[in-house]
């Protein structure tokens, strides 16, 4: 007895041609959007070192607006606050908030000596701007020292110019201390900043 496979029927297959037609179609679809997803890594990823090399020395930045926008709010809270002179105790006789003008440089040295101290600043503020944005990648304690000293500098330089005085608050009557202010204290933090870097890039003797 002689079998007969009759051919497939033509109707039956469609269904399946119609199948692998629409995974060829995904597939495909999917290695577009594969290629674009890829295209668009490459991109982001240049965009990222476009922008990282425009913020370089980014903590300087940070450090340097931290240190001048907390200077400047504070000054501004005591001048609206406080009368010339008045004085508020928080521990008292160990620490105040005594409003006082002072027309010298930190802690109330040079007093009187705003005419040259103004451009001083101007020039220490500029010289670090310089550094910041044209010199080397800087160590993150140098970049954080420099940026805090900046923000001082302006800070102080900013009364000096419009005023013709800095505002001073901080009243450390413990040890009987000169009034001072926050953009006192970011120079000093700067100050140790800078001292930190300086011993960690001092080499260390061979070990024998």
């Amino acid at each position: 007895m002689t079998l007969r496979v009759s051919p497939p029927d033509a109707f039956a297959l469609t269904p399946i041609a119609a199948e692998l037609e629409t995974l060829s179609e995904v597939s495909a679809c999917w290695e577009t959007r594969l290629q674009n997803f890829w295209r668009c890594s490459a991109g982001s990823q240049m965009t990222n070192d476009k922008f990282a090399m425009r913020l370089k020395n980014l903590l300087f930045w940070i450090a340097a607006l931290l240190a001048f926008f907390l200077d400047q709010l504070t000054k501004y809270w005591v001048v609206q606050t406080f009368s010339l002179g008045q004085t508020q105790a928080l521990l008292p006789g160990v620490f105040h908030f005594t409003y006082v003008t002072n027309t010298g440089a930190a802690f109330s040295l040079l007093a009187g000596k705003v005419e040259w101290l103004r451009w001083l600043s101007l020039g220490v503020s500029l010289a670090l701007i310089a550094l910041a944005s044209f010199g080397p990648v800087l160590h993150l304690w140098d970049q954080l020292g420099y940026g805090f000293i900046l923000g001082g500098a302006i800070g102080n330089g900013i009364d000096r110019f419009v005023r013709g005085y800095v505002v001073d608050f901080l009243d450390f009557r413990v040890i009987n201390f000169p009034v001072f202010n926050l953009a006192d204290v970011f120079i000093n933090i700067g100050i140790v900043c800078l001292l930190i870097a300086t011993f960690q890039k001092t080499p260390t003797s061979n070990r024998r």
